[in-house]
Protein backbone atom coordinates (compact mmCIF):
# COMPACT_ATOMS: atom_id res chain seq x y z
CA UNK A 1 0.00 0.00 0.00
CA UNK A 2 0.92 3.93 -0.51
CA UNK A 3 1.96 5.54 2.93
CA UNK A 4 3.38 9.42 3.74
CA UNK A 5 7.25 8.53 4.44
CA UNK A 6 7.83 9.87 8.13
CA UNK A 7 10.86 11.19 9.69
CA UNK A 8 11.16 7.93 11.02
CA UNK A 9 11.61 6.20 7.30
CA UNK A 10 14.61 8.82 6.27
CA UNK A 11 17.49 5.15 6.68
CA UNK A 12 14.79 3.00 4.54
CA UNK A 13 14.35 5.51 2.00
CA UNK A 14 18.40 5.58 1.64
CA UNK A 15 18.78 2.13 1.72
CA UNK A 16 16.10 1.79 -1.03
CA UNK A 17 17.23 5.28 -3.44
CA UNK A 18 21.52 3.54 -3.01
CA UNK A 19 20.20 0.23 -4.05
CA UNK A 20 18.30 1.09 -6.58
CA UNK A 21 20.65 3.38 -7.90
CA UNK A 22 22.97 0.96 -8.60
CA UNK A 23 21.12 0.68 -12.25
CA UNK A 24 22.63 4.03 -12.77
CA UNK A 25 26.53 2.84 -12.09
CA UNK A 26 28.32 2.61 -15.56
CA UNK A 27 25.28 3.74 -17.84
CA UNK A 28 25.58 7.68 -15.86
CA UNK A 29 28.38 9.96 -16.74
CA UNK A 30 31.45 8.48 -14.74
CA UNK A 31 31.78 12.05 -12.93
CA UNK A 32 27.87 12.33 -12.06
CA UNK A 33 28.10 8.89 -10.11
CA UNK A 34 29.65 8.43 -6.53
CA UNK A 35 28.92 5.99 -3.56
CA UNK A 36 26.66 6.24 -1.84
CA UNK A 37 24.23 8.17 -4.82
CA UNK A 38 22.24 9.76 -1.92
CA UNK A 39 23.97 10.40 1.46
CA UNK A 40 21.40 11.10 4.20
CA UNK A 41 21.79 13.95 4.34
CA UNK A 42 21.49 15.16 0.74
CA UNK A 43 18.74 13.38 1.43
CA UNK A 44 17.59 16.00 3.98
CA UNK A 45 18.16 18.54 2.33
CA UNK A 46 15.47 17.82 -0.11
CA UNK A 47 12.82 17.48 1.80
CA UNK A 48 13.90 20.50 3.53
CA UNK A 49 13.76 22.26 -0.07
CA UNK A 50 9.95 20.31 -0.18
CA UNK A 51 10.16 17.02 -1.54
CA UNK A 52 7.51 14.97 0.03
CA UNK A 53 8.71 11.20 -0.12
CA UNK A 54 5.81 8.66 -0.67
CA UNK A 55 6.73 4.74 0.04
CA UNK A 56 5.14 1.22 -1.38
CA UNK A 57 4.98 -1.21 1.53
CA UNK A 58 3.98 -5.11 1.80
CA UNK A 59 3.80 -6.40 5.16
CA UNK A 60 5.64 -3.80 6.98
CA UNK A 61 8.29 -3.40 4.37
CA UNK A 62 9.19 -0.84 2.39
CA UNK A 63 9.99 -1.40 -1.14
CA UNK A 64 9.67 1.31 -3.54
CA UNK A 65 10.17 5.13 -2.59
CA UNK A 66 9.13 8.10 -5.00
CA UNK A 67 8.89 12.25 -4.06
CA UNK A 68 6.63 15.02 -4.96
CA UNK A 69 7.33 18.25 -5.17
CA UNK A 70 5.13 21.16 -5.28
CA UNK A 71 7.01 23.91 -7.75
CA UNK A 72 4.49 27.24 -8.24
CA UNK A 73 2.85 26.38 -11.65
CA UNK A 74 4.59 22.37 -11.66
CA UNK A 75 4.36 19.08 -9.95
CA UNK A 76 8.11 17.46 -9.48
CA UNK A 77 8.23 13.40 -9.08
CA UNK A 78 11.85 13.06 -7.87
CA UNK A 79 13.70 10.88 -6.77
CA UNK A 80 11.46 7.47 -7.78
CA UNK A 81 13.48 4.15 -7.20
CA UNK A 82 12.27 0.59 -6.18
CA UNK A 83 14.64 -1.73 -4.59
CA UNK A 84 16.07 -4.05 -7.15
CA UNK A 85 14.91 -7.01 -6.08
CA UNK A 86 11.32 -5.91 -6.20
CA UNK A 87 11.27 -4.37 -9.80
CA UNK A 88 8.85 -5.47 -12.30
CA UNK A 89 5.82 -5.94 -10.03
CA UNK A 90 4.17 -2.56 -10.67
CA UNK A 91 5.30 -0.87 -7.11
CA UNK A 92 6.75 1.97 -9.26
CA UNK A 93 3.74 2.19 -11.05
CA UNK A 94 1.60 2.42 -8.44
CA UNK A 95 3.88 5.08 -6.34
CA UNK A 96 3.37 7.39 -9.81
CA UNK A 97 -0.20 6.80 -9.98
CA UNK A 98 -0.86 8.05 -6.35
CA UNK A 99 1.12 11.03 -6.82
CA UNK A 100 -0.31 11.92 -10.21
CA UNK A 101 -3.58 12.03 -8.34
CA UNK A 102 -2.40 14.35 -5.74
CA UNK A 103 -1.00 16.49 -8.73
CA UNK A 104 -2.77 19.63 -9.40
CA UNK A 105 -0.42 21.40 -12.00
CA UNK A 106 1.17 19.45 -14.80
CA UNK A 107 3.63 16.97 -13.81
CA UNK A 108 7.30 16.68 -14.96
CA UNK A 109 9.81 14.33 -14.42
CA UNK A 110 13.52 14.57 -14.88
CA UNK A 111 15.90 11.37 -15.31
CA UNK A 112 19.11 10.93 -16.60
CA UNK A 113 18.79 10.66 -20.48
CA UNK A 114 20.42 7.74 -20.72
CA UNK A 115 18.35 5.36 -17.86
CA UNK A 116 16.25 4.57 -21.33
CA UNK A 117 14.30 1.57 -19.18
CA UNK A 118 13.47 4.94 -16.82
CA UNK A 119 12.15 6.84 -19.94
CA UNK A 120 10.72 4.27 -21.69
CA UNK A 121 8.51 3.07 -18.18
CA UNK A 122 7.21 7.11 -18.18
CA UNK A 123 6.12 6.41 -21.35
CA UNK A 124 4.11 3.91 -20.91
CA UNK A 125 2.38 6.18 -18.08
CA UNK A 126 1.24 8.68 -20.43
CA UNK A 127 4.28 11.07 -20.41
CA UNK A 128 6.24 12.61 -23.01
CA UNK A 129 9.89 13.33 -23.65
CA UNK A 130 10.08 17.28 -24.18
CA UNK A 131 12.59 18.72 -26.50
CA UNK A 132 16.49 19.36 -25.18
CA UNK A 133 15.92 23.25 -25.17
CA UNK A 134 12.77 22.91 -23.19
CA UNK A 135 14.25 20.83 -21.09
CA UNK A 136 17.64 23.07 -20.73
CA UNK A 137 14.72 25.49 -19.24
CA UNK A 138 12.81 23.20 -17.32
CA UNK A 139 15.58 22.11 -15.26
CA UNK A 140 17.53 25.50 -14.68
CA UNK A 141 13.94 27.02 -13.60
CA UNK A 142 12.36 24.11 -11.47
CA UNK A 143 15.45 21.71 -10.34
CA UNK A 144 18.59 22.71 -8.26
CA UNK A 145 21.08 20.37 -9.68
CA UNK A 146 24.55 20.90 -10.96
CA UNK A 147 24.80 22.17 -14.82
CA UNK A 148 26.46 18.91 -15.49
CA UNK A 149 23.70 17.08 -15.07
CA UNK A 150 21.24 19.26 -16.74
CA UNK A 151 23.22 18.49 -19.79
CA UNK A 152 22.74 14.67 -19.52
CA UNK A 153 19.08 15.00 -18.07
CA UNK A 154 16.04 14.88 -20.07
CA UNK A 155 12.41 16.35 -18.90
CA UNK A 156 9.04 14.52 -19.56
CA UNK A 157 5.80 16.17 -19.11
CA UNK A 158 1.92 14.90 -18.50
CA UNK A 159 -0.36 15.93 -21.29
CA UNK A 160 -1.82 18.98 -19.14
CA UNK A 161 2.02 20.38 -19.81
CA UNK A 162 1.23 23.17 -22.81
CA UNK A 163 4.93 23.85 -22.89
CA UNK A 164 6.85 27.74 -22.11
Amino acid sequence: MVFKCEQTDLTDICDIINDAALAYKGIIPADMWKEPYMPQDELEKQINEGVQFWCWKENGEMMGVMGIQFKNDVTLIRHAYVRSVYRNKGIGSKLLAHLASIAQTPVLIGTWAAAIWAIAFYKKHGFRLLSRSETEMLLKKYWSIPERQVETSVVLATAEWKGE
